[in-house]
């Protein structure tokens, strides 16, 4: 079962690689929302073949769709790993490409493997929900195989990236050889993970509710007689 987290506007932007994950997300969401696709083409072989994918798959769809044009935004430092690089220069492009709130399709499952990733380095960390209030993750709840199950039942297309398999890459080592021993320690691991995810959401939302109270306990109300200077205020204000 797929399962959201937040309440999500009518036109949503999700960024999409062109795999099952993300592929399954926008089959999924556009059935309830407009959705406009960001798309970012790493430069690599499989890259050019995504974007050709995505593209294609977005045109066919009549669904809006941005792609970064092989913009990155800075060199690879000398002691940055490969997906440390990749990751950075997304996540800057999804932040400026539009003023709008995007979307990933980041599970459970990616969750789990983060938490037994960081939790190595002495801090265990979920994926949290937003990221700079930017970047949205409402998938969290959600099984991998639950969106490949929505990807096979929905007739979703999808393209695979070979380099998902090398293990030389510290996610996919995590992934493919040490997650079967962490099940085995703890078959209901991704329940222990959910709960944490629900209570990160819980915590946040009572975060944002004691700043709404904060603000409407300190903010100075207006008299009906006081004179606001409407278009200076408006020449501040953005809508998105």
């Amino acid at each position: 079962m797929i399962k959201l987290q937040g309440k999500l506007p009518r036109e949503v932007y999700v960024a999409c690689s062109g795999g099952v994950d993300s592929m399954a997300a926008v089959d999924f969401l556009r059935r309830n929302h407009d959705v406009f696709v960001l798309h970012f083409n790493h430069g690599t072989t499989h890259g050019h073949k995504a974007l050709e994918f995505v593209g294609n798959y977005c045109a066919d769809n009549d669904i809006k769709f941005l792609m970064n044009g092989l913009y990155l935004s800075r060199k690879k430092n000398v002691d940055e790993s490969q997906e440390e690089y990749w990751r950075s220069i997304r996540y800057d492009w999804l932040e400026r490409c539009t003023e709008r709130q995007v979307i990933t399709a980041h599970h459970l499952d990616d969750c789990v493997e983060t938490w037994v990733w960081s939790s190595m380095h002495g801090q265990a960390k979920i994926i949290p929900y937003s990221r700079n209030d930017r970047i949205l993750r409402p998938f969290r709840l959600t099984r991998k195989r639950d969106l490949e199950l929505w990807a096979s039942l929905n007739n979703v297309p999808y393209i695979e990236d070979d380099s998902n398999t090398d293990v030389c890459y510290t996610r996919n080592y995590i992934r493919h050889e040490m997650m079967p021993h962490v099940l085995r320690v703890n078959p209901g691991i991704h329940k222990v993970i959910a709960k944490k995810v629900r209570d990160d959401e819980q915590h946040n939302r009572t975060q944002s509710l004691a700043v709404e109270q904060t603000l409407s306990t300190t903010l100075p109300r207006l008299s009906p007689q006081c004179n606001v200077d409407t278009q200076s205020y408006a020449s501040k204000v953005r809508i998105y």
